[in-house]
């Protein structure tokens, strides 16, 4: 039974993502009557079974979402993707540099296109200045559409994308938007197996092949003497592997590895969305798929957010752990988070180096920081509900760095009796290993896990004196 849900869960999710991927390269609708009957099954078949009510919600969004794209109703619709580089690691995924628009009516593509956001960039005449630490670490003065994923937070990315769009003179008027990371083309690579592209001596796999995409669609292009049009030829090579992807993944016999990959592509927020529709995003809300750092919470929070201020590509190289002990034996109760970052780069090349990085940690709002150790001054700021402490960090290539924050946590902590931890997830991260030890005067509880997507801890604390 377990494997039915997962398909039926899977179905409609992946249906979504790959009719929106499948039109970003070709244009065609080939593929539009098994998406279709795809759906159908999912949704006949989730209604027989006796299957919980958040499952049901999960396959009748993917289903909603899936016939929204598909209608045969005459009206047309856009939808912006956002191409995200996950190896450069920003608050909202990864370096924005490229995007898609996508025009449909009827299920069909009516227009398509794709552009490097460097160009989109070019028209925008409008000088908005960068958030702190764009100045002071990258010298970069004017904020602009590439750097505008800096928020953990989709909705806020999606509020600074449409804003820079129609800056540089485009209809901002989308009915959805989504962005992708690069990770997901691993993820796929996962269920195909390794492929080679015709023309190209390279063999792709899981472990490595949108870094080698990368060594293939940017070394060779690189320098600012490079004709255009030579350029533009590098997205052929993205056309060629679409083709085999779309064919491997529409077999029949991996339709049990493509639910799984659905439903975690959303979890894990390699995949994030949002709608102008307020209907389809409450549904998505509803599942959370929209990306949101979570305000309705009141127990104790955390999440750890990177912002390359490198400008290479140096994430692929790093390992990061997660090391939290909360002290509530005390009067107050003080936390201890340790972010510990490994580069294991051999060594620095034209897309790796040192890693430099503006590090936001988000806590309880009203906490107070205390010590900090193996990272530059803190900013405290409150946002999302939160309050955060942002410093600068740096990890040497082969080495590693442990950035520590000791806090307070606000008065409402002070008698614990039923204890809730939420951990959000960065986009774009890696699987995170993360330990948390919660010490009391009856005793410590600890507890070990990796952090793929957002998790959350509960714990009945004694703590009798």
């Amino acid at each position: 039974m377990k494997k039915k849900r997962s398909l039926i869960i899977g179905s409609g999710i992946f249906s979504f993502l790959l009719f929106i991927g499948y039109f970003v390269f070709f244009g065609e609708t080939t593929k539009q009557s098994i998406v279709l009957n795809t759906l159908s099954i999912a949704k006949t078949t989730s209604q027989l079974l006796p299957i919980d009510r958040d499952t049901k919600d999960i396959i009748e969004v993917s289903n909603t979402l899936s016939h929204e794209l598909l209608a045969n109703d005459n009206i047309s619709r856009r939808y912006l993707l956002l191409l995200q580089n996950n190896y450069e690691l920003r608050p909202g995924g990864g370096f924005l540099g490229q995007y898609a628009v996508v025009e449909m009516k009827n299920g069909e593509v009516t227009k398509l296109f794709f552009e490097d956001a460097n160009l989109l960039d070019q028209r925008i005449m409008a000088k908005v200045a960068a958030p702190y630490p764009f100045k002071e670490m990258m010298s970069i003065k004017n904020w602009k559409f590439r750097d505008s994923n800096f928020s953990p937070d989709f909705p806020t990315n999606v509020e600074k994308v449409l804003y820079f769009y129609r800056l540089s003179g485009g209809n901002s008027q989308f009915d959805g938007v989504i962005s992708v990371n690069a990770e997901v083309l691993n993820r796929i690579l996962a269920i195909t197996g390794p492929i080679t592209v015709p023309g190209y001596n390279k063999t792709f796999t899981s472990d490595d092949g949108a870094w080698n995409l990368e060594e293939i669609v940017e070394r060779a292009y690189l320098g600012e003497n490079v004709p255009a049009e030579v350029k533009e030829q590098r997205k052929n090579i993205m056309k060629k592997m679409a083709v085999i992807l779309v064919d491997e993944l529409m077999s029949l016999n991996n339709i049990p590895k493509l639910a799984d990959f659905a439903k975690t592509q959303m979890e894990e927020k390699n995949v994030m969305l949002w709608f102008r529709d307020e209907r389809l995003q409450a549904l998505i809300e509803n599942v959370h798929w929209d990306g949101k750092v979570i305000q309705e919470w009141g127990g104790d929070y955390i999440m750890a957010v990177d912002a390359n201020m490198g400008a290479l590509k140096s994430d692929y190289f790093i390992e990061r752990s997660m090391e939290y002990v909360l002290d509530i034996t005390g009067e107050v109760p003080v936390a201890t988070l340790t972010y510990i970052y490994k580069h294991t780069a051999p060594f620095g090349d034209w897309r790796t180096s040192d890693y430099h990085s503006y590090l936001r940690v988000y806590v309880p709002e009203g906490s107070t920081l205390l010590e900090r150790e193996m990272v530059g001054y803190p900013i405290t700021r409150d946002e999302f509900g939160k309050t955060y402490f942002g410093a600068k960090l740096d990890v040497l290539i082969g080495g590693e760095t442990k950035a520590k924050f000791v806090y307070q946590l606000p008065e409402r902590f002070e008698d614990i009796k039923e204890y809730n931890l939420l951990i959000q997830k960065q986009s774009g991260t890696k699987d995170i290993p993360v330990s948390v030890l919660i010490k009391t005067k009856d005793g410590e509880y600890l507890q070990e896990d990796v952090v793929k997507k957002d998790i959350t801890y509960e714990y009945a604390i004694q703590n009798d004196i």
